[in-house]
């Protein structure tokens, strides 16, 4: 089933050149970075003492998660798709030998869910764009879809803890966050 998700969402790639674009450059990590360090200027600029408390959180979440994908795929050894499959639409080099799982989708979705924790309103434009981000993956040939969700899963669930655990501290209080009620973080948004 995964393999045959694979060719139906690879199928995108190489139908046109403005489309091919977009989805390398979803599928590349350098626009990623470059958004955060805007999003991080703002951050900076609106509260700059909220900001100073979470951005060292997310910049760990994001270095922890990273490290553990890697070390998942050394452990979990998945071949990448375009290294083991016939007929593959490869839009760039395929990347490393192993793909379980997407440490793009895992960092992503650890960036999404940390967010959406503290600021239900980001969800929004996090979790499309994560989305498409996943998509981007499996399309330009490098990560199945099985890879996108396991990394999702994985990101959620480190970005989603840590932020509950930053809103449990005392000290730190995003001023979104003090104006809601007692219910749960998840269920606000």
């Amino acid at each position: 089933m995964d393999t045959s998700l694979f060719y139906a969402l690879n199928g995108l790639a190489g139908r046109s050149e403005w489309l091919d674009a977009v989805l390398r450059f979803l599928a590349h990590p350098s626009p990623g970075w470059q958004g955060l360090v805007v999003a991080a200027g703002v951050w900076l600029w609106i509260n700059w003492r909220e900001a100073l408390l979470a951005m060292p959180t997310l910049a760990s979440v994001i270095a922890i998660a990273d490290a553990v994908g890697a070390q998942l795929k050394h452990l979990v050894q998945r071949p990448r798709p375009c290294l083991v499959l016939p007929d593959v639409s490869l839009l760039g080099q395929c990347g490393g030998l192993y793909s379980f799982p997407s440490n793009h989708a895992l960092n992503s979705a650890a960036i999404a869910a940390f967010l959406h924790v503290l600021y239900p309103k980001t969800r929004w434009v996090s979790w499309p764009l994560v989305g498409l981000i996943g998509l981007a993956r499996v399309s330009i040939g490098v990560h199945y879809a099985g890879d996108v969700l396991g990394g999702w899963v994985i990101g959620f669930v480190m970005g989603a803890g840590a932020a509950l655990l930053l809103l449990r501290w005392r000290r730190f209080r995003p001023v979104e966050a003090s104006s809601r009620t007692a219910a749960s973080p998840l269920a606000r948004g």
